[in-house]
């Protein structure tokens, strides 16, 4: 126990001097604070839905800013706009009606309109705003629409399509002594609905538990790259010829993959936790907007700590044997090839089924060791889930990691009496039968 003491403070030591994994567990965790106090800081409220509230240094009450409104021009030529309803059903837009098509042209994109004399109107002149874009009605249902620099998000035409659409209802019911109000009511009556969700709201879950999966995923391929990479190191370099000597090849390997686990840990636990934890300081100003991926219940995250450890620690192992099974560095991606392709089928399979939990498949995975880690924990927090079916789930995970801990020590006890040489398979198993 004393030496696996040793290696595992070593193995730590070795994780938290490393400036490069300092350096971007510190900036991501850094950054990922900076960004959820942003709307505290910017006017973010065409987002957040949240209006920035300054200080009125005019009195002692709070102003509300709204935020300045584009200018958008119109220039009718049927006369069947009614200007009252442009700014209802588009009323993040000021209007201003010009005298002719040329005159619109001429200033949608124009800067500075008071100071050139373009126009007598007091509208464009009192602010000095740039026209954004411009409608020319030609009739009750066609529109041309002039645009100075038309960016990807413009969907003004969209919007103005249903105006026309309106205008259209309008003159015709007009024209046919029909009450439009009293049509409009009978197609649009407001249904009330009070929607009480009795265990999971899986259209909530879903996002977060995507990104819990992505996130551990990461995790165990990044750690259980870099322990392979760190016994194939002391193979190469013969550092393999004093450890054997001085400490038994099991606490060599569970020191390395419980460092490696710790260190993981740390970095992964803090750059979440920075988010997590500063977006729930700052909840109310980004309205709720980010709940989806944020606002992770209590009891979801501990399982996704209790199966992510142990996906995690399972894998490693695997990996820390792989490792041991070559002699070079460059060989490590092709000795856990296949382990690669286990954890991306499960990968895969975790996140296609999301979308039915209550499945059958997600329910076989979420016992199995190689998938648990990840499925288990999107069925408590998106499903509907037995505290027996968890224990039991946990306890399979634990009891194998123990026979891949154990079976990964014995690999790796043979790779370290063949340092310098890469171990085939047959080998290996060859070797584990005549032990039994």
């Amino acid at each position: 126990m004393r030496k696996f003491g040793i290696v595992l403070k070593y193995e730590l030591k070795e994780y938290l001097a490393n400036k490069g994994f300092m350096a971007v567990t510190i900036i991501l965790t850094v950054v990922g604070i900076l960004i959820m106090f942003l709307p505290r800081v910017f006017d973010m409220s065409d987002f957040t839905g949240v209006q920035v509230v300054e200080k009125d240094t005019s009195g002692d009450t709070d102003t509300v800013d709204d935020g300045e409104k584009d200018l958008y021009l119109y220039y009718d030529e049927k006369g069947i706009v009614d200007e009252a309803l442009l700014t209802q059903m588009m009323p993040g837009a000021d209007w201003q009606k010009t005298e002719s098509r040329e005159e619109l042209v001429s200033l949608v994109g124009r800067e500075g309109l008071s100071e050139s004399g373009a126009g007598e109107s007091s509208a464009l002149e009192s602010d000095g705003r740039t026209p954004q874009a411009g409608y020319v009605i030609t009739s009750e249902t066609s529109y041309e629409y002039y645009v100075y620099n038309k960016s990807m998000s413009d969907n003004n035409t969209y919007m103005f399509d249903e105006v026309m659409r309106q205008l259209y209802r309008n003159e015709y019911s007009k024209e046919r002594g029909w009450d439009i109000d009293e049509i409009q009511a009978m197609y649009q009556v407001p249904i009330t609905v009070e929607e009480k969700v009795l265990n999971k709201n899986n259209s909530e879950n879903f996002w977060y538990c995507y990104i819990l999966i992505i996130a551990i995923y990461i995790i165990i391929v990044l750690y259980g790259q870099m322990i392979a990479v760190s016994v194939t190191n002391e193979k190469s370099n013969r550092a393999m010829e004093v450890l054997v000597t001085s400490t038994h090849p099991n606490s060599l390997l569970f020191g390395k993959v419980i460092a490696g686990a710790v260190g993981g840990l740390l970095q992964s636990g803090l750059i979440l936790g920075g988010f997590l934890i500063s977006y729930k300081a700052n909840r109310d100003v980004w309205g709720g907007q980010l709940d989806m991926f944020f606002n992770v219940p209590g009891d979801v995250l501990i399982a996704f700590a209790l199966f992510g450890i142990g996906g995690y620690l399972f894998y490693a192992f695997l990996y820390g044997a792989m490792g041991a099974l070559v002699s070079k560095t460059e060989d490590v991606s092709k000795s856990s090839s296949g382990l690669m392709v286990i954890i991306l089928v499960v990968y895969f399979f975790a996140l296609s089924q999301l979308s039915d939990i209550e499945g059958p498949i997600v329910k076989v995975l979420s016992f199995l060791p190689i998938s648990s880690y990840s499925t288990m924990f999107a069925r408590i927090a998106m499903g509907s889930v037995a505290l027996w079916e968890v224990v039991v789930s946990f306890v399979i995970l634990v009891v194998s990691i123990l026979a891949v801990g154990a079976l990964g020590a014995k690999i790796y006890r043979m790779g370290t009496l063949r340092y310098g040489n890469t171990v085939k398979r047959k080998t290996v198993l060859k070797e584990l039968r005549k032990q039994k």
